[in-house]
C-alpha cells in the first residue's frame, strides 16, 4: 500500500492505523515516486481522486493485483466562515503550506466570533485505487470548536486550535495514539477498511 503523500506527519498517522491490515505501507518517497500533484479540484474527494490516480498511474506496472495507492485530502470547515477554509485549508493564507500563517489567518477571521459560535469540523476524503479491483471512496469527520489561542505541541496544521470536547484537549495536546482513536482521518480509514472487508 502506497500513501500518496510526502507529508511525514500524515504518513505516520495512516501507517499507525493500517498496522496489521497490510503487509507493507509506505509513502511516495519510499516507493520511489517524486512528484507533486496540484490539488486544484473543487472538493476534497476530487483532490483525493486526482492524487490517487496520478500516483497509481506511475506505479501500476509494478503493482500486484490488490496492491494500490491511498490518497486523502483534509479540510477544516468552520461554520461561522461558511465552511471555509475547506478545500483551501492547506493554502488558506496563500500558496504553499505555511501552517502558522494559516492558523493566524483563521484566528483573525474569527476574532469577533463568540465562543459558542466557533464550531467546526475536520473532514478527510479518502480514495483507494487498486490494481484489478474497484476503487473505494470514503469521507470521515470529527466535530469540535476553534479556540482563541494555540494549545499543544503535537500534530500539525490546525491541530493546536481544534478543541475536541470529549477528551478536553486540542488535537495538538493529544499523543498520536489518542488522536488516531478519534480523528477524521481514522474515521475515513475505518470506512475504507470496512469496504475492503465487505469484499471478502
Amino acid at each position: 500500500m502506497i500513501i500518496a503523500s510526502n507529508n511525514r506527519h500524515k504518513i505516520e498517522e495512516i501507517k499507525g492505523m493500517l498496522a496489521g491490515h497490510f503487509d507493507h505501507v509506505c509513502g511516495m518517497a519510499e516507493a520511489g515516486v517524486d512528484m507533486d500533484v496540484v490539488e486544484d479540484a473543487d472538493t476534497l474527494i476530487g483532490n483525493s481522486r486526482k492524487k490517487a490516480r496520478a500516483v497509481f498511474d506511475v506505479l501500476a506496472d509494478g503493482l500486484d493485483r490488490g496492491d494500490g495507492v491511498l490518497a486523502d485530502d483534509t479540510g477544516l470547515l468552520v461554520d461561522a466562515l461558511g465552511g471555509a477554509p475547506g478545500v483551501r485549508s492547506a493554502r488558506y493564507a496563500g500558496e504553499g503550506h505555511d501552517d502558522a500563517a494559516n492558523r493566524k489567518k483563521l484566528l483573525d477571521a474569527l476574532a469577533g466570533v463568540p465562543d459558542e459560535a466557533r464550531t467546526a469540523h475536520f473532514a478527510t476524503a479518502m480514495v483507494l485505487i487498486r490494481k484489478g479491483c474497484d476503487d473505494i471512496e470514503a469521507t470521515g469527520r470529527v466535530f469540535g470548536t476553534i479556540i482563541r489561542e494555540e494549545r499543544g505541541e503535537q500534530g500539525f496544521g490546525y491541530d493546536s486550535l481544534f478543541y475536541y470536547e470529549p477528551m478536553k484537549k486540542t488535537f495538538a495536546e493529544m499523543d498520536l495514539s489518542e488522536k488516531n482513536a478519534v480523528s477524521h482521518r481514522r474515521n475515513a480509514l475505518m470506512l475504507v477498511l470496512a469496504a475492503l472487508k465487505a469484499e471478502v
